[in-house]
């Protein structure tokens, strides 16, 4: 495997600035809507697990994505992964916002099934570029599958 270093560091900061523009959305601990108003099931995962886990997520994407990129852009199933991925970005960050910058579980579940759906696109078509990068999408499929069935269960919990 002969990745680019930059290309890899620019990959993996894209995926986390990401992450951290959606994270703006997250509620501070205490704050009223998210921790006292929501009813959230008795498995919901505790708060400090989620920025960890994300971190990791987005640096498994960061480098699935260099991987898929140094296959040259120009090739048509290198550009089709990148389309893909970079709506991809966009329903991630999208998911925040619904969810809780709208503070709408409804409209955070109907995103998370766009994006959930995206992964899967873009894991398939990740690994008609590189059979690793899309390997390395399965734990972003894995936790978003998770948090998909979480949100839903959010959603039925406060009508």
């Amino acid at each position: 495997m002969n990745i680019n270093p930059l290309l890899l560091i620019a990959c993996i900061a894209l995926c986390l600035l990401v992450g951290f523009a959606g994270s703006v959305f997250t509620p501070e601990p205490g704050s009223d809507w998210y921790y006292s108003v929501l009813n959230k099931p008795s498995w919901n995962p505790p708060s400090w697990l989620f920025a960890p886990v994300w971190t990791v997520i987005f640096i498994l994407m960061g480098i699935s994505l260099s991987m898929v990129l140094k296959e040259g852009a120009d090739k048509p199933a290198v550009a089709a992964a990148l389309i893909v991925f970079g709506v991809n970005l966009f329903l991630n960050f999208g998911w925040s916002a619904m969810f809780f910058g709208l503070q709408s579980p409804f409209w955070g579940y109907l995103e998370i099934i766009a994006l959930w759906l995206s992964i899967i696109l873009a894991t398939v078509l990740f690994g008609a570029v590189s059979k690793t990068a899309a390997y390395l999408l399965i734990p972003y499929l894995l936790w978003v599958s998770f948090a998909s069935y979480l949100t839903f269960t959010i959603w039925k919990l406060n009508p």
